[in-house]
This record gives structure tokens, C-alpha cells and sequence, in this order.
């Protein structure tokens, strides 16, 4: 039991310095050598616990995705209602991705993956069965409305997001992330929401930041 337990420490420990590698590297530039010296195991200890650097990349964006999706479920299990939690969780991961450095690495990787065997479309596909779980509850509770496309616009929300996040990271290294975000709800909600409920909703892009991210 005592090993195992070590087994399963040294493996996240092996993660998370492969994932401040990869952060900081790119796939392409680092080698297994690398993660090896980062997490101060030889490496035999890494090719115990993963084969080849693809495997090691493909577990850090695992664990990026979990720490990820796992706010949102979250959120369901909270009852949060389904623009709020919409809004709730794109801040949230901008933080994460502001903060959190196996997040950073795995988004990263993520974008590289066409350096994979096979694409990695997972993530992305989750995360629009998710969105179109907030849009469906949103319109049952009449913050969004009736006629929309649930799927079309959960399929437009994901890739936006993707992009706002890759050109703040271009552009200023995430500094701006939460402005971006803020935008991208400013100019959806319009598109969103029925007419009588403006007047309440409008504000609701800078009232879930200031919640969620505080003062910053």
C-alpha cells in the first residue's frame, strides 16, 4: 500500500514539472530528458510510469481537461443557473489559464497536438456538450431565448473563447484575458437573450468577473 502510494505521488509530481516543462518549452523542443531532470527521477522511474513523451503530453492535457471540466460540473451539481454558469465557468478558466500551470501547459499542448499520432478533439468536444447543457437550462429558465440553436451556438462559443485565449496569450502573455472574456459575453448576450430581460442581463458579463476574479 506504502509503494503504491508512492507510485501515485511520484507520478504527479512527474506531471506537474512535465507540464511547467512543457509550458515553458513546447512539445516539440523538450525531451523526456528534460522532464526527467525537472522532476529529479531517472529515467527509468519515467518510462515507468509513461512510455514515450506523447503519453506524458496526452496525461498532462487529461489532467488539464479534469481540473477544467470538473468546475463546471461543479456548477451543475450546484444548481447554478445556465447563463450564469456559462459566464461562471469562462472566467473561472480564464483564471486558470492566468494561474494555473498544468492548465497552461495542457491548453498549449493541446494547440501542438497535430505533433500527435491522432488529433486531440476530446476536450474541445466536452466542452460543447457542456455549453449546450447551460444554453438548454438558460432558455428553460428564460434567460436565453426559445428559438436558438443550442448546438450551433455552444459549437461558436468554444472555438471564440479558443481564440480570444490564444491572442491575449500573443499579445500580452494573458494580462488581458479577463478584458477579452468580459468583450466576448458583451457582445454575445445581445444575440442571446429575449428582449424583456436586457435590462437585467446586460450587466451580467462584469458582474460574474467582478465575482469570480474579484477587483483585478
Amino acid at each position: 500500500m506504502a509503494r503504491q502510494a508512492r507510485a501515485v505521488q511520484t507520478r504527479a509530481g512527474i506531471l506537474e514539472n512535465a507540464a511547467a516543462v512543457f509550458q515553458g518549452k513546447g512539445y516539440g523542443a523538450t525531451s523526456l530528458a528534460d522532464v526527467s531532470a525537472a522532476s529529479g527521477v531517472t529515467k527509468g522511474a519515467l518510462y515507468f510510469h509513461f512510455d514515450s513523451k506523447e503519453a506524458l503530453a496526452l496525461a498532462v492535457i487529461e489532467a488539464q481537461h479534469h481540473r477544467s471540466i470538473s468546475l463546471g460540473r461543479a456548477l451543475v451539481e450546484q444548481n447554478e443557473s445556465g447563463l450564469r454558469a456559462a459566464l461562471v465557468m469562462s472566467f473561472q478558466l480564464a483564471r486558470q489559464l492566468r494561474d494555473d500551470t498544468v492548465v497552461r501547459a495542457g491548453i498549449r499542448l493541446t494547440m501542438e497536438a497535430s505533433s500527435f499520432s491522432a488529433p486531440v478533439r476530446e476536450p474541445y468536444l466536452e466542452w460543447m456538450t457542456a455549453f449546450e447543457g447551460y444554453l438548454r437550462s438558460a432558455i428553460a429558465g428564460g434567460d436565453v431565448r426559445e428559438d436558438i440553436d443550442v448546438g450551433a451556438v455552444a459549437h461558436f462559443i468554444i472555438p471564440a473563447f479558443t481564440g480570444v485565449q490564444l491572442v491575449s496569450e500573443a499579445l500580452t502573455g494573458r494580462a488581458d484575458i479577463y478584458d477579452r472574456v468580459t468583450q466576448l459575453w458583451q457582445f454575445l448576450l445581445p444575440a442571446l437573450v429575449p428582449e424583456q430581460r436586457w435590462a437585467e442581463l446586460s450587466g451580467l458579463p462584469s458582474r460574474i468577473r467582478h465575482e469570480v476574479i474579484g477587483a483585478e
